[in-house]
């Protein structure tokens, strides 16, 4: 079933007929595809292009159609090219031959291209929805836990900070992602209903008025452009493959610090899972698959782009690739931002096993320097006496913090009783801008 035909002859092969069709992919669009459609008819008929009567048919078959297609007395299946012409026949089936006359005036260029838009935007908000969710995660999370814990160079252990602080480098990073959607929605946010093909139309439309009836900031301002433009898929896409790494670092922390060697935190049974063999093992599945989704968004930008990368324009078919791999990368998104939020909810943290990797990493040995600077010692010269200090107690299997002043006093003869209170975990967060550390960031 096609809106095309009458210059062929021949009819099309089998093979290249499931080949070409789309309605498997794109039946997720019916919804837009109708919305869009009943816009187009109520300009058709401001602009004196259909009467009255005949849009209130159109427009009336049209929620009919969707209506039956949401309850599930219509099923979006059948030898369809696409979900254009699977609406349009339907109607057309409903209300006779005026359901031909939808089509007046528009293009499935420009059908597709807004059903497109209309799709994106929906779910570019979406995923700025589940994004603050995860943003409200990470900051509750950070202040009911806002203990002292390693912070790593190069999975070192290197300086004191809390829990809150290392959380709170999320919430940034989230917040970008979050500022990044929103911008993407605010270019995208243009009208191409009324391009046609290519070219417009000899009809004289108000390209105004179904801007405004599906919200859109504007109406394109060029036709080709109008029709042949993804970019706001590729910028989406973009910004999905930057929150994905994102999750992926953060998962790939948490696995870390769920791990029997760190033992920091503790995930929740309901985002782990066990093994068919070892009946102690839990692992952190759920963050696992993070991880290895993110590979898989990728792939869907690099898909895309490569599609595009050598089209002249305008419409190609080769642009009908854009669905599947636009829809895949943002079910996924949302789908591991919201298993992230839920992760973060329920995480257990295990503030005595944090504060232990502290005390045997030596993570006030820069305090040590600074505190010999305060004394006027020059920095290198106090960062040298500080590794020989480290080399001694790594000797003696000790702390800095729990040598004697007398043992410390050998490396400088600087070194006072006062160095014990320079050098506490808890108050090395309290000096200078360190200070911020100690601090839950606001709400973003």
């Amino acid at each position: 079933m096609k809106l095309w035909g009458g210059r062929f002859t021949k009819r099309e092969d089998e093979i290249m007929e499931k080949f070409n069709t789309s309605l498997p992919v794109d039946n997720r669009l019916y919804h837009e595809d109708i919305t869009g459609s009943i816009a187009h008819v109520k300009m058709l008929v401001k602009c004196k292009l259909l009467t009255e009567s005949e849009g209130d048919l159109l427009i009336n078959g049209l929620e009919s159609v969707r209506s039956d297609i949401e309850s599930g007395a219509l099923k979006v299946e059948g030898e369809y090219e696409d979900i254009h012409s699977f609406v349009e026949m339907n109607l057309t089936k409903r209300i006779g031959d005026i359901g031909k006359k939808l089509h007046t005036a528009r293009s499935r260029n420009d059908q597709v291209a807004i059903d497109m838009r209309l799709y994106a935007k929906n779910k570019a908000g979406e995923v700025v929805t589940v994004l603050q969710q995860l943003i409200n995660s990470l900051n509750e999370k950070a202040a009911n836990n806002n203990v002292i814990m390693p912070g790593y160079t190069h999975l070192q252990r290197a300086q004191v900070i809390t829990f809150g602080h290392h959380l709170g480098a999320y919430v940034q990073m989230f917040s970008r992602d979050k500022k990044r959607i929103q911008n993407a929605i605010d270019i995208l946010d243009e009208n191409p209903l009324g391009c046609g093909a290519l070219a417009g139309t000899t009809h004289n439309i108000d390209r105004q008025i179904t801007t405004d009836l599906l919200g859109f900031a504007k109406p394109v301002d060029n036709f080709l452009d109008g029709v042949s433009d993804r970019d706001y898929l590729l910028e989406l896409m973009s910004s999905f493959s930057i929150i994905m790494m994102h999750l992926s670092r953060l998962s790939e922390e948490l696995i870390l610090w769920s791990s029997q060697e760190f033992k920091f935190i503790e995930m929740d049974d309901a985002y782990s899972t066990g093994s068919s063999i070892m009946p102690q093992k839990k692992n952190p599945d759920g963050a696992e698959l993070i991880r290895g989704k993110t590979g898989r968004v990728y792939g869907s930008l690099f898909s895309l782009l490569t599609t595009l990368k050598g089209l002249p324009l305008t419409y190609n078919k080769d642009m009908q690739e854009d669905k599947e791999q636009f829809f895949d990368a943002v079910d996924t998104v949302i789908d591991c931002i919201e298993i992230m939020s839920k992760m973060i909810d329920t995480l257990l943290v295990k503030e005595e096993n944090m504060k232990a990797a502290i005390k045997a990493g030596f993570l006030n040995a820069t305090e040590v320097a600074d505190y010999l600077v305060s004394k006027g010692t020059a920095f290198r010269d106090a960062h040298e006496i500080v590794g020989k200090l480290i080399i001694y107690c790594e000797e003696q299997k000790m702390a800095i913090e729990d040598l004697t002043v007398e043992e410390l006093a050998q490396f400088s003869s600087s070194i006072t009783d006062d160095i014990y209170e320079y050098i506490d975990y808890e108050n090395i967060l309290t000096k200078g801008n360190k200070k911020l550390i100690k601090q839950i960031l606001g709400k973003n």
